[in-house]
């Protein structure tokens, strides 16, 4: 439809059945005059034309803390938080964003076929990766226009760039593959660009996270071809919220932080003559730690052993949701989090002890919510940043108030397990 008669359907609630599925009754109004919003600033920027319109889900790690980089095991799940796009077809070879508080992206996707260095860590290559990994894969591309914006907070751990990249595949995926790219082959198409385009040799867990939606199981012992389920389990029908916790640290100076992660954990792989913790097991470390401790650090044979055993509870966990036992999951989302505080050692930076959000933040969860049916953890990255909880329904507003009063008011985001991954909405 043209972008009035889009805005005018979208007024006269036209669009809340597919609204109330994204996001739930508690947030249609809301969302209602978000999209009002999209559809208003669109024609600001391209006037009347054909438009469709995208959705593209958040994520959240659900349990796999900092494994899939030494091809672990990890479960994630898409959040209602998301990016959403208004967009219309064009035949002149050139995708134009805008994104809401930024500049247009203009890119000539029939020129702009190879990596440029010096537009590494640009939104235009991420755009420029996906058309040209369409083309790789054998699908069509091609032009378009598109307003965007996102709730997707940056700093969250919640994966605004993975949001992005997957949010051009999917429009390039329904205009011109009439949505037939399966949206496992658009996460890996997202992985590429941001690899190859972006400059930033990130894994695959966000972006497929995003794009397939729900609660994901992804086992990446082979990166090329991982594992890849989607579990059916309902959180909000089990009687649970997902709160996220943006403690507001500062990520400044954290790149070494993260960078030791994965590389003390491949220090141990290498001491066994292997490139990848996956090549080993537990016992093989367990058995070598004197040798261990003077070759890699006692640190690095700590988070060897957090991989291993996060590899297991990431397997009981996807087992539980199959069988509908949310308790046993929560159950293994305490583990998880006390092994990457006492483990993997990632809830707060040796840089600067004195600012321990995490750390307060999950005392805090502990004080509010132990003993009361609740689970929480280290979100993401960690070090900084924010931390997750699955909070019953009736304590919400309580461990709001709790997390709001020590944080700031809107510190706790409550957040569904949303069922769709990257859709076209209308």
């Amino acid at each position: 439809m043209k972008t009035t008669q889009l805005l005018s359907y979208i007024q006269n609630k036209g669009a809340d059945n597919a609204l109330l599925r994204i996001y739930g009754e508690e947030n249609l109004c809301a969302q209602r005059e978000r999209y009002i919003g999209a559809v208003k600033e669109f024609y600001e920027n391209y006037g009347e034309r054909e438009v469709s319109v995208f959705s593209v889900p958040g994520r959240s790690e659900l349990s796999g803390n900092h494994t899939d980089h030494n091809h672990g095991k990890v479960m994630a799940g898409s959040i209602d938080l998301d990016i959403i796009a208004i967009a219309s077809e064009t035949d002149d070879g050139v995708i134009r964003i805008k994104s809401q508080g930024f500049p247009e992206d203009v890119v000539n996707i029939e020129t702009y076929k190879t990596p440029n260095e010096m537009d590494f860590f640009k939104s235009s290559a991420l755009i420029a990766g996906m058309s040209r990994a369409f083309e790789n894969y054998g699908a069509k591309t091609g032009g378009y226009v598109a307003y965007t914006t996102s709730n997707v907070f940056k700093g969250s751990g919640l994966s605004s760039s993975a949001a992005f990249e997957v949010m051009v595949g999917n429009i390039l995926n329904y205009f011109y593959n009439d949505g037939e790219v399966d949206n496992v082959e658009i996460a890996k198409m997202a992985q590429y660009s941001e690899n190859v385009f972006f400059g930033k040799p990130c894994g695959l867990m966000d972006q497929m996270a995003c794009a397939v939606g729900g609660f994901v199981y992804i086992d990446f012992e082979d990166t090329k071809n991982p594992i890849i389920e989607k579990i059916p389990f309902d959180l909000s029908g089990a009687g649970y919220a997902l709160c996220i916790v943006n403690t507001g640290g500062n990520h400044a100076d954290l790149n070494d932080d993260y960078a030791s992660v994965p590389y003390e954990m491949k220090s141990v792989a290498r001491f066994f003559g292997k490139e990848y913790l996956r090549q080993l097991d537990k016992e093989a470390v367990l058995s070598n730690v004197e040798k261990l401790r003077e070759a890699t650090g006692d640190r690095a044979i700590l988070r060897a052993i957090h991989f291993f055993n996060e590899n297991e509870r990431v397997t009981t966990q996807a087992d539980a949701l199959r069988a509908g036992d949310v308790s046993k999951f929560l159950e293994y989302v305490i583990k998880s989090g006390n092994s990457s505080f006492m483990y993997l050692q990632n809830v707060f930076t040796t840089k600067n002890v004195s600012e321990q959000g995490l750390s307060l933040a999950l005392a805090i969860t502990d004080s509010t919510l132990n003993g009361k049916g609740c689970a929480y953890r280290v979100h993401g990255g960690g070090f900084a940043g924010t931390i997750q909880a699955f909070v019953k329904t009736e304590y919400v507003e309580e461990y709001r108030k709790a997390i709001d009063g020590a944080f700031g008011q809107g510190a706790c985001h409550v957040l569904r397990i949303r069922p769709d991954g990257a859709i076209k909405v209308l």
